[in-house]
């Protein structure tokens, strides 16, 4: 018993230690974000960036599903995304800004693991379950992105951003509902 007292203390204070180094202060980089106008705009250029990515990512995926109505759902989805991008560009020429792409590294990470779920899952449903789960990990990361953004928008009086990036929002959450859906219907009952 005295032994896994010890045990547990010890490991108590192991993290205790991490938690301590986790917890400080991380400085600012040099051209970090001054205000929510700056914040604003460095979110505008990570989901500029993150769509015109899933535009080169999204053929890969229709091409690899099988089930007709994913297909046509990533078919659909994709001439939605060159409109979330042709918004931007517009919400940027509103504030004055050229349209510029910043690696979004959120996206980075998703897009490689919807790669990574295509190669380690054999064509058919399963592939197919797999495809909708990764695109709903997208789907739900540009909700909370385009949220926030709309979010930003609106107290800094964007009017025109900020219907655009409704618009786009609404866009986002309808994709994600077909997706359950498909997944709900037959597909991942098939894929058992």
């Amino acid at each position: 018993m005295e032994t896994k007292t010890r045990t547990k203390k010890s490991t108590t204070k192991s993290a205790g230690k991490t938690t301590a180094k986790a917890s400080a202060k991380i400085p600012a980089k040099k051209d970090a974000a001054k205000n929510l106008n700056d914040l604003f705009e460095d979110a505008l250029k990570d989901i500029y960036w993150a769509e015109k990515a899933l535009t080169k990512t999204l053929p890969k995926m229709q091409k690899n599903a099988t089930d007709e109505k994913l297909q046509k759902a990533i078919g659909s989805h994709l001439i939605e995304t060159k409109e979330h991008v042709s918004r931007l560009e517009k919400c940027f020429a509103k504030l004055g800004k050229k349209a510029q792409a910043k690696k979004c590294d959120a996206m980075q990470g998703l897009l490689d693991e919807g790669k990574s779920i295509m190669e380690e899952t054999e064509p058919g449903a399963v592939r197919d379950a797999g495809i909708i789960a990764a695109s709903q990990k997208v789907e739900h990361y540009e909700i909370a992105t385009y949220g926030t953004l709309a979010a930003y928008a609106k107290v800094l009086e964007q009017k025109e951003c900020l219907k655009l990036l409704l618009q786009t929002l609404e866009e986002e959450k309808k994709c994600d509902q077909l997706l359950t859906k498909i997944a709900d219907t037959t597909l991942n009952s098939k894929s058992k």
